[in-house]
């Protein structure tokens, strides 16, 4: 794929407006004399809106471009931009600033806090932001307004997952990335979830990344990139993005 050029920010160019851009990104890990290169110079772009599915094996680099997209670490070389931030030159201050004003985050496991309602576990992230969704907004978004009074363990593994993204999406992130969604649930449970990321994307235009194992859901995307030893070995572009509830796995 094209290398975006290097300039002092990302150029302005026609079309929704650019979220992301990776120019040469790398990131090493060091454990002793032991190096691992989790990245090896990813040059990759995401504009406004776009639902970006990430494919590849474990340790091809997909959770570490993430984590770093999302502010959670930092690169060993290379630039990273958010619209016109270079989140590659912050500290860590400035980076917790960035996650709660921009970033919303999924992972496979829900982390929900088990002595509090569906509803104050979102209320939790609100009380925090600027310009918040009510918390029964975000979870009515997910299809849970009913459930909102409901502990985590009255909830099914599905129901707390769509808590998870009520909770992420209420502070109305620009970006939801999405780590593993439906890693620890069925195909049915696992659907309703992309269900929900895919409302919310069309619904409020949150620009989404979706890592999976779980190569069916790539048909949701705009466009596809598939991992390899640290690199963006290929990249897909959907014609058309098929609906949740025609897959299966």
């Amino acid at each position: 794929m094209n290398s975006p050029a290097t300039t002092d920010a990302p150029s302005r160019a026609a079309g929704p407006q650019r979220v992301f851009s990776a120019q040469k990104l790398t990131k090493v890990y060091a454990s002793g004399e032991l190096e691992v290169r989790a990245l090896r110079g990813v040059d990759l772009d995401v504009r406004q809106s776009e639902v970006v599915v990430l494919l590849g094996p474990s340790g091809s680099g997909k959770s570490t471009l993430l984590n770093i997209m999302g502010g959670l670490d930092h690169a060993t070389s290379g630039r990273l931009f958010f619209r016109d931030i270079e989140l590659t030159v912050l500290g860590d201050r400035a980076l917790t600033q960035y996650r709660r004003r921009h970033v919303g985050f999924v992972f496979q496991f829900y982390n929900l806090m088990p002595s509090l309602t569906a509803y104050e576990n979102v209320a939790l992230v609100t009380e925090i932001a600027d310009d918040p969704m009510r918390p029964d907004e975000a979870l009515a978004l997910v299809g849970l307004d009913a459930r909102m009074d409901h502990f985590p363990a009255q909830l099914s593994g599905g129901e707390q997952q769509r808590v998870a993204i009520a909770r992420a999406i209420a502070k109305k992130p620009d970006v939801l990335l999405c780590d593993e969604p439906t890693g620890a649930l069925d195909s049915k449970t696992g659907i309703r979830v992309i269900e929900a990321l895919l409302k919310v994307n069309e619904q409020l235009g949150t620009t989404t990344l979706i890592i999976t194992h779980n190569a069916s859901i790539q048909d949701v995307a705009d466009r596809v990139l598939f991992f390899a030893d640290g690199q963006i070995s290929q990249v897909r572009r959907n014609e058309t993005r098929r609906a949740a509830a025609t897959l299966s796995w």
